[in-house]
């Protein structure tokens, strides 16, 4: 059938890699974007609000990402050995992403001091960062499973 063929099939331990890789992408890139827009105003103003993000990134990762990558990963493990690259994430995820891509843009554009809008980037960013360890955390494991 054509659609095998053109299909881009990889293995399970590929798009565990790719789904954490991504994580930690999105994740740096977002953290790394708050503590620009927190250098830019002064210690005490930063600091607060640094924490704050901190603080609520760990309640975001425990309750709320934490759990997402766990089912995503048991998602990826029930897929056939070689799966379509784009599947590292579910379909419906694809659309929670556009989303939350609109609401980043949306906010960065709006007149909302990015000192504040530092607050939401270090919770998002810092929740998928440490959320991402889970999928390294799986990978490893069934690296070590192989080994002879």
């Amino acid at each position: 059938m054509f659609y095998k063929r053109i299909k881009p099939a990889v293995s399970k331990y590929l798009l565990i890699a790719i789904a954490g890789f991504m994580w930690s992408t999105v994740g740096v890139m977002l953290c790394s974007t708050a503590y620009f827009w927190l250098k830019e105003v002064a210690l005490l103003t930063a600091l607060p609000l640094g924490l704050f993000g901190i603080v609520l990134s760990l309640a975001v990762y425990r309750f709320g990402f934490s759990g997402i990558a766990k089912k995503n990963i048991d998602r990826i493990c029930l897929l056939p050995e070689k799966g379509c690259v784009f599947a590292f994430q579910a379909w419906k995820s694809y659309l929670i992403i556009a989303v939350m891509i609109t609401l980043g843009i949306i906010l960065r554009h709006s007149s909302i001091p990015k000192h504040y809008l530092a607050i939401v980037y270090t919770t998002i960013g810092g929740a998928l960062l440490m959320s991402s360890l889970h999928y390294y955390r799986k990978l490893w494991r069934l690296i070590s499973l192989k080994k002879p």
